[in-house]
């Protein structure tokens, strides 16, 4: 009887049977509960899994539940431990876990966006593109004790997200706790992740003679637009770095390239 249910959905709604079963096998248990213990540095396992975390906010991030709390209720004989312990377990997650779960799931993901269409779409021939952006999350009016007397929400954090726009996927992920960190403090860990024949497309926030250079000596390439305070550094300059051009004036602003 299961079998024939089963057979019906295959016929009529193929495509939620494909993502069911791609999701089932990706976000499996033993995968997930495998990279936490590689990731992790100062959390383990007592109760509570962190696939279990990861299923229940990703309920949340889909949009089936408005909050952690409804997800929770909802599922709360599978979870299996109390409330705070859930958000304990979520508030303890370091920073590295978010990061390590981006990369894992484009990783998984990228043989199946393979065999889709925009896989054959080409954006710079001969060239790896990525999009590099970064976004403060948003304040939250649920205060703990100390910030009730505040006009301002709280700042969770922010995060540089890297973008592989052939694919249409997130690839990376750089996560900060601190919300009022300066963005660029994070462009080393950035840099490191750039390889040969890639060409990076920001923002001016991203223009800085450090994060420039070091994509030239890894024999990268990037179009970012000009930031006002790099432009003195260029005009004391003997030459420009082998391989850079002029900055083009646009409409917008200066360019980079």
């Amino acid at each position: 009887m299961i079998s024939n249910i089963f057979e019906r959905f295959v016929e009529q709604t193929p495509l939620t049977v494909m993502v069911r079963a791609i999701m089932a096998k990706i976000f499996a248990t033993e995968q997930l509960e495998q990279l936490f213990e590689d990731t992790a540095e100062r959390q383990y396992t007592r109760e509570l899994l962190f696939s279990s975390v990861v299923g229940i906010m990703s309920l949340v991030v889909c949009g089936i539940y408005p909050s952690v709390g409804a997800a929770y209720k909802a599922f709360e004989k599978v979870v299996g431990v109390s409330k705070v312990s859930l958000y304990a377990k979520i508030n303890g997650l370091e920073p590295k876990l978010s990061q390590a779960l981006v990369r894992y799931s484009s990783a998984q993901l990228s043989s199946v966006v393979a065999e889709f269409t925009q896989a054959s779409k080409i954006i710079l021939p001969g060239s790896e593109v990525r999009i590099i952006d970064g976004n403060h999350i948003g304040g939250t009016e649920h205060r703990i004790k100390v910030l009730r007397a505040e006009a301002a929400g709280a700042l969770p954090g922010q995060a540089i997200a890297v973008l592989d726009p052939q694919r249409e996927m997130v690839v990376d992920v750089f996560p900060e706790e601190d919300a009022h960190a300066q963005e660029r403090s994070l462009l080393p860990s950035v840099l490191e992740t750039v390889t040969a024949g890639q060409v990076w497309i920001a923002d001016r926030n991203f223009c800085t003679k450090d994060f420039l250079t070091g994509m030239s000596t890894r024999d990268a390439s990037f179009v970012i637009r000009e930031h006002l305070g790099l432009n003195m550094w260029l005009k004391k300059s003997s030459q420009l770095l082998e391989g850079w051009r002029l900055p083009l004036k646009l409409r917008i602003g200066n360019l980079l390239h």
